[in-house]
């Protein structure tokens, strides 16, 4: 370990007890949960989550948004290679693609990609407001995917008849970044519009590679919301990305490039009945990703690549208040997942595509009770029936109870998740339509403790889990006779793997989080222990999870008064990882940040930060490059 990491290492270990990632507040001082389908109060809320508000949001200056999601409590990131590489996030040790992401109660995911799941890579932090992360299985209000967890993105809302926000920071590698948003509320109709640019000479997307891959993306996205009558009102939104990233070949530098679109549109009706004790929404989204990759090597046919997922969703929820201690929420829904596939070869051949769909039914129901004062009781079930696999019902309970005016918290929950087979996993070449769809069942139990008047805050949680019916590929033998499995389904067409419900998984660990404030003083950071294993029978029994490191810990410390100015340094720990099972091991490493802003007017800041300060070389997925010291100066302005 590297003279300067042993330095820092100590200290960060010991601020991560004394400081976490932020927590929005209000002005009352309360705290607000949206990611649980309705607004809840943070002291009512069973799961462990994390609320990182604009203030926190713009103070890290991240990029993307995993720049800030992995300096929260259990979360980590692997990505092969720069901004824009293909990016899979894991919460306590889940599988990248069992964590789910939404957009302003957008569902976001490509039908047509291996797992199902979101594409974290493309997701930069533009118009953003606010970031919930709920940490635990939540399927009973989200359904699948969501066995690790939920990472619910808010954007920005507008307060004034007519504001807006623009920033625009350049930096290492010919990075430029500039996005801008607008909108303005009034009587009867809020709105707001958005739109982005980013582009980046970028680095060697493979380690053994010498040529830059640069990335460029543009984005817009814009909401509505109408007040017909008292009530009764309609909301309008919308998101869409649009990518171009170099990547490399396993041998080094090559000129392949993929382009990647996707949009998200919502419409729903709101109604409030009863005195607004009977809440109704109607909705129906559709989501839909295109990517095609090339290779301009190629002599014949330079497309490589070619893929389509769309996803249609009707959604209706409820809410009944039947009294200030008791509230129920409930809902149906179909999601209808559509994929189209193809991989053209370099010759004149004709190109073979594959074409999928399935379909999903769902209700749910969640009650919340308070028989008394401070103490909070829930519990749930769902039920989701898949045209494929049949019927999966998950169920959940908890509590929550806040002692002493809320400076104490304690919480615990079981719940449980299920993730259903992604399309890919079906129906392409190495399918099989009959995998069953994934299982866990979770619980945990922490405290939350405020003292000083709430200007120091500590967290604690443990948690556990466990999951079966993992689904991975299976590679056929290669010496004796083949079974079934590996042929091509309705051919005699042979193939060297197919998915299969074969893996189980144990995970368990300890966050540790908390904060302190004094004057302008401050520190933020926590640790985690995550021990994930791989309880399938075989070589890899009892090994830690790929890609999952045992020991994560953040650290951010700084002085930040009220005239105008702020500077911190921001540390980020994490332990050594297998890359894959039974895989080379990657090395820990320790990484420092500077940070500092000052108020050049009103409404105007300019900032700027050195990230990987000491150039540390390291790896969150063998062979793949990562970004080495790098320099940002920035420009931030608000009407």
């Amino acid at each position: 370990m590297p003279e300067f990491r042993l330095v820092f290492l100590p200290a960060l270990l010991a601020g991560s007890f004394l400081s976490t990632a932020a927590i929005a507040n209000d002005a009352s001082g309360e705290i607000v949960v949206s990611a649980l389908r309705t607004p809840v109060d943070s002291d009512r809320v069973s799961s462990s989550f994390t609320i990182l508000d604009l203030e926190t949001i713009e103070a890290e200056q991240p990029v993307a948004v995993t720049d800030i999601l992995v300096r929260t409590p259990g979360i980590n990131m692997s990505r092969n290679g720069g901004y824009g590489a293909a990016t899979s996030l894991r919460i306590r040790g889940a599988d990248a693609g069992q964590s789910l992401l939404v957009i302003d109660g957008m569902r976001l995911s490509d039908a047509s990609t291996t797992d199902g799941g979101a594409d974290f890579g493309n997701l930069f932090a533009d118009d953003i407001e606010r970031i919930e992360i709920l940490r635990g299985p939540q399927s009973i209000l989200w359904g699948s995917h969501a066995i690790g967890g939920v990472v619910n993105v808010v954007t920005a809302r507008p307060t004034e008849p007519l504001e807006g926000r623009v920033t625009l920071e350049a930096g290492s590698r010919n990075t430029l970044n500039a996005r801008a948003g607008v909108g303005g509320s009034g009587k009867a109709i809020d709105w707001r519009i958005a739109g982005s640019t980013f582009t980046t000479d970028g680095i060697s997307a493979r380690t053994n590679g010498t040529e830059r891959d640069g990335y460029r993306r543009q984005s817009a996205s814009g909401t509505l919301t109408a007040r017909i009558a008292t009530g009764l009102s309609l909301d309008l939104r919308g998101f869409y990305a649009d990518g171009r990233n170099d990547f490399d070949g396993s041998s080094g530098d090559t000129r392949a490039y993929g382009l990647t679109q996707a949009w998200t549109a919502y419409a729903g009706v709101n109604a409030a009945l009863l005195d607004g004790r009977f809440t109704n929404r109607l909705a129906v989204m559709e989501s839909r990703t295109d990517r095609e990759n090339f290779d301009r090597d190629r002599s014949v046919r330079s497309q490589t690549f070619d893929a389509q997922g769309r996803s249609r969703r009707f959604e209706y929820q409820g809410g009944f208040a039947l009294s200030d201690a008791v509230h129920f929420t409930f809902g149906a829904e179909r999601e209808e997942q559509r994929m189209r596939t193809a991989s053209p070869g370099d010759n004149t051949l004709p190109v073979t595509t594959t074409r999928a769909e399935a379909d999903i039914d769902s209700v749910y129901a969640q009650a919340r009770v308070s028989p008394m004062a401070g103490l909070t009781l829930e519990g749930g079930v769902r039920h989701d029936d898949h045209s494929r696999f049949g019927g999966n019902t998950v169920f959940s309970a908890g509590g929550s109870f806040a002692l002493w005016n809320g400076g104490t918290i304690l919480r615990a929950q079981y719940s449980e998740g299920f993730k259903a087979p992604s399309l890919y996993q079906l129906f392409t070449q190495y399918g099989s339509a009959d995998l069953q769809p994934e299982h866990a069942k979770g619980w945990e139990a922490g405290v939350e403790q405020h003292l000083l008047d709430r200007r120091v805050s500590l967290f604690a949680t443990y948690f556990e889990r466990d999951s079966d019916n993992l689904i991975d590929f299976a590679y056929c033998p290669t010496t004796s006779t083949l079974p079934e499995e590996c042929y091509i389904p309705g051919t005699d067409v042979e193939r060297f793997g197919y998915y299969a419900n074969i893996d189980e998984s144990r995970a368990r660990g300890v966050e540790l989080a908390g904060s302190a404030q004094f004057g302008g003083w401050f520190a933020r950071g926590n640790v985690s222990w995550i021990d994930a294993e791989d309880r399938s029978d075989g070589a890899t029994y009892g090994q830690q999870l790929p890609r999952v490191p045992r020991y994560l810990a953040n650290g951010s410390f700084g002085y930040a008064p009220k005239d105008g100015y702020s500077v911190s340094i921001a540390l980020r720990y994490s332990g050594k990882s297998r890359d894959r099972a039974g895989g080379v091991m990657l090395d820990d490493y320790l990484l420092t940040d500077l940070r500092a802003e000052v108020t050049v007017a009103e409404g105007l800041a300019l900032y700027g930060r050195v990230e990987n300060l000491f150039d540390t070389d390291y790896a969150t997925a063998n062979g793949y490059g990562t970004l080495g010291r790098s320099a940002f100066l920035g420009a931030r302005a608000r009407f």
